[in-house]
């Protein structure tokens, strides 16, 4: 989708027989509909950065008109995503979540809708109690992997599972059969580990799911100041009779 530098995003909904409108709009309701917007327009990437982009109010329904979206890429790429009822698999996690949300909300009060609209008021999608919005299951696919984080917790009674950190902060819980636990000779609780895994792994966003053990590998990276000193000597000496080493290489490549 074109981007451009603005989105109007739209709820509407009737209150104790109330037409809501920014005169008459609920604190809960103003509280969470500007909540919902923030993160949708952040996404999990947080391309848009909201303390710069400005909000205007506008008449009719209770209307936020958001401004200084531009360069917010994956915005509009998602925006450009949404043309069947499956499309939240396709969609950034975060702004999938909002929508979700929306649809829960307006299916538990018939006169909720929201509307994201362009700078003219050309509707992009609207989410009401009638909409189906899903996730479908074409997106994942199954994948082996190495994890490196640190265990915080294994093992277990009936179903055993190891609880590991990993380098980003996320947690993820692997189902581990217990003879592998079993087997190891130390204890590698609050220890930095690498785990071989099997898991399912979203196309678009890179969530893992389902994820089990196939081996605890153990790996253990070392720097060896000496070898690092002699691939530099090494190198020192065999790029010694080059004068420009870019000029060099742009030559090697054919200019």
């Amino acid at each position: 989708m074109e981007p451009s530098n603005e989105l109007r995003f739209a709820v509407s909904d009737r209150i104790q027989d109330v037409e809501v409108t920014p005169a008459h709009v609920p604190l809960a309701l103003l509280g969470e509909f500007q909540k919902d917007v923030s993160e949708f327009l952040r996404g999990s990437k947080r391309d848009v950065d909201t303390m710069q982009v400005q909000v205007a109010i506008e008449e009719g329904s209770f209307a936020l008109v958001v401004t200084g979206l531009l360069s917010a890429l994956s915005l509009w790429t998602d925006l450009g995503r949404i043309q069947s009822p499956d499309a939240l698999s396709q969609l950034d996690l975060k702004r999938a979540g909002v929508i979700e949300r929306w649809q829960a909300l307006a299916r538990q009060n018939p006169n909720r809708r929201y509307v994201v609209q362009t700078a003219n008021k050309t509707p992009l999608f609207a989410v009401d109690k009638s909409t189906n919005y899903h996730l479908t299951d074409d997106a994942w696919v199954n994948v082996e992997k190495y994890l490196h984080g640190k265990i915080v917790d294994w093992g277990g009674k009936t179903k055993a599972n190891v609880h590991l950190e990993l380098e980003n902060g996320k947690s993820v819980l692997v189902e581990t059969p217990q003879n592998l636990i079993a087997q190891e000779k130390n204890n590698l609780v609050y220890r930095m580990a690498l785990l071989h895994v099997t898991a399912e792994e979203n196309l678009i966003s890179g969530e893992l799911r389902n994820l089990r053990l196939l081996a605890f590998e153990h790996h253990q990276p070392s720097y060896d100041d000496d070898a690092f000193k002699l691939m530099v000597e090494r190198g020192t000496r065999a790029w010694a009779g080059i004068e420009e080493a870019s000029l060099w290489l742009d030559n090697l490549r054919g200019g």
